[in-house]
């Protein structure tokens, strides 16, 4: 494969933290890509747990045994941080089909706005993680649940400890 035909695949989201459904989506991703790029993005509107270069360092505690993956942060719009990334793939999880609609819409908007250069592809999450949001595993942190069902275990300290804070 020449370089010209290289798979450079970017993998985004807010990493809230990481949960096992992201994981998988990331640790498949790695395997048809030559380079894969975990994109983290900094929407202004959102309120986090975790600044951004906290969910980088989170990220990166669970990727530790993946060649070929980068860990970035963002603002702004995916395409341009993909078209800058001289990326041309967007991976996207799906949990249900009722996730398909809007990521339908956000793939062909970034097709449109990259002028045809990059293509999403979405991978259905696997049947243990269909369940999980980010958002599910802070609720449950907040509460003192259980997390290794849910989050990486290299992350569960720093998740309960945020969730003390949080309270």
């Amino acid at each position: 494969m020449d370089s010209s035909n290289k798979i450079v695949a970017v993998c985004a989201g807010s990493f809230d933290p990481i949960t096992k459904g992201h994981l998988d989506i990331i640790r498949r991703a790695n395997k048809f890509s030559n380079k894969l790029i975990v994109g983290i993005l900094n929407n202004h509107n959102k309120k986090y747990w975790f600044n951004l270069d906290e969910r980088k360092e989170l990220v990166q505690k669970c990727i530790t045994d993946l060649e070929n993956v980068e860990v970035k942060t963002f603002d702004g719009l995916l395409v341009d941080f993909v078209l800058e990334n001289k990326a041309n793939i967007i991976v996207r999880g799906l949990r249900a089909v009722s996730d398909y609609e809007y990521e339908l819409q956000l793939a062909l908007t970034n097709k449109s706005l990259s002028e045809q250069q990059v293509e999403t592809i979405f991978l259905p999450g696997s049947r243990e993680h269909l369940y999980l949001s980010a958002s599910l595993v802070r609720e449950v942190a907040l509460h003192g649940g259980k997390l290794d069902e849910f989050i990486p275990l290299g992350i569960i300290k720093d998740v309960q400890k945020r969730a003390k804070l949080m309270k």
